[in-house]
């Protein structure tokens, strides 16, 4: 069998970087790798509470983390961050607040910034939460998958892979069904490919969605 490496941790040092950047000793380390996932799935569950979209798309394309000794550094790079912030105006003092409570941020200060990106639906996690979105309504993976292809393209990248693994459709066996579009050279590390796995539950189960993005060559 052909050996499966993350494609973004492939890639780090070259044309990926870091999603947090902090420096700890050896001993803290797991504490502060701990705290960043904390600190993202707490802004993850409150983006989905308080943003009321039609399209099921939370909008979230990363979270980045940097870390001093008086001062933690969050930016949230959304697809969509007119949404949030019509839903609240005040969404992003709150959001501060609740995290200070959850980590007891005595001698840190907390600081979030919202940045939004160009093109939404060049980002594999946005599409992703789309394609999740279609399958929880019922519509048909080819349809869901053919439609996310048609929005990529919008957004001019190079080619696109994607694949959606689980009980498709409902049917008693599961399956795996994947799509390409243009060329995705998973072994080239020069080039600059964008990759995220996304779990959507639907009502006969689990389903796994994978997209592979190839946006440009450096």
């Amino acid at each position: 069998m052909g050996q499966k490496i993350n494609p973004l941790g492939f890639r780090l040092g070259t044309t990926q970087g870091h999603h947090s950047l902090w420096f700890s000793q050896p001993k803290n380390y797991s504490e502060g790798l701990q705290e960043d996932q904390k600190i993202r799935d707490c802004i993850k569950n409150y983006v989905q509470k308080n943003m009321r979209t039609s399209s099921g798309v939370e909008g979230i394309a990363r979270i980045e983390i940097q870390k001093r000794i008086d001062l933690i550094q969050v930016i949230i790079f959304m697809g969509f961050p007119k949404l949030l912030i019509e839903s609240r105006p005040r969404g992003i003092e709150e959001l501060q607040t609740t995290l200070q409570k959850e980590f007891h941020c005595v001698n840190r200060k907390l600081n979030i910034a919202v940045t939004r990106i160009a093109k939404p639906y060049g980002n594999p996690n946005i599409l992703a939460e789309f394609i999740a979105g279609q399958l929880k309504n019922r519509v048909s993976f080819r349809k869901a998958m053919k439609k996310a292809i048609e929005l990529t393209e919008q957004a001019d990248t190079k080619g696109i892979q994607i694949q959606i693994a689980g009980r498709i459709d409902g049917k008693e066996i599961a399956r795996v069904e994947w799509i390409r579009e243009g060329r995705v050279p998973l072994q080239t590390i020069r080039a600059k490919i964008d990759y995220c796995s996304y779990t959507v539950r639907t009502i006969y189960g689990v389903l796994g969605i994978k997209i592979w993005i190839f946006l440009d060559e450096e």
